[in-house]
């Protein structure tokens, strides 16, 4: 497995999708938020969010999350566990910052 959905949820005025996935050796955690609430709250109808932790750092993951070394499918899974509400993205950045895992995150509208 190389992508997991942490979150998901639908409606008529909002649909909000929180992934993470591998690229490469790269974890990237990334959603989007769509529909009428969003464009009610940020003046667009979609909102995007990424974080991407760099190789050496996504190591550091697996001995904080309790997955043996290198088990991408395992890290997936476990993340899928530990972050799977609506604020998903929010906490795991607050969790890379909490355990000093360097990452670069980022917004647009």
């Amino acid at each position: 497995m190389n992508e997991i959905t942490l979150y998901r949820y639908e409606n008529r005025d909002i649909r909000i999708t929180i992934e993470a996935r591998w690229e490469g050796e790269e974890l990237v955690v990334e959603g989007y938020d769509i529909g009428k609430r969003v464009e009610e709250y940020w003046g667009d109808s979609d909102y995007e969010y990424s974080a991407r932790v760099p190789a050496q750092e996504a190591k550091k993951l697996f001995a904080l999350l309790g997955v043996n070394q290198d088990d991408k499918t395992g890290l997936l899974q476990r993340l899928a566990e530990r972050f799977c509400t609506n604020t998903a993205y929010s906490e795991f950045r607050h969790f890379l910052d909490q355990h000093g895992v360097y990452h670069e995150g980022f917004s647009w509208t």
